[in-house]
């Protein structure tokens, strides 16, 4: 079994998606943590880290603190694969039919979802959270 880390993010929150969400990651996955919380600058600068000075760090920055969102971490066989291709491509727009961010994503910044994108990362942010 490994782990990985998600994030449903402040626009699902706000649109109560959430429910939806956690009903279709209970399908494939078991949920080992979660908690609701609205990050603070100080959490986000830390935990997007790498993107600070790019240009879309400040737009991303005042999205992920805008409101709750909720954290979880997830248990399964090839966590952080299947995660990524349950959540969808980052553009909703270019996400497969069925996946989160097709269904709950607005555009590429308003995407709905975080996943981890290396088993290290979901160690890393899991920890960052738990």
């Amino acid at each position: 079994m490994s782990k990985t880390f998600a994030i449903i993010k402040p626009d699902a929150v706000k649109s109560n998606s959430q429910g939806y969400i956690i009903n279709m990651i209970l399908r494939d996955f078991e949920i080992k943590d979660m908690r609701q919380l609205t990050l603070s600058g100080e959490q986000v600068d830390a935990f997007y880290a790498e993107h600070i000075g790019k240009t879309f760090f400040e737009p991303l920055k005042a999205f992920m603190t805008s409101g709750p969102c909720i954290v979880l971490a997830l248990e399964r066989e090839g966590a952080v694969a299947h995660w990524r291709k349950v959540i969808g491509a980052t553009n909703p727009r270019e996400a497969e039919k069925g996946t989160i961010r097709a269904l709950y994503g607005d555009s590429i910044d308003f995407n709905a979802a975080h996943g981890s994108d290396s088993d290290v990362s979901a160690t890393r942010e899991i920890e960052f959270f738990f």
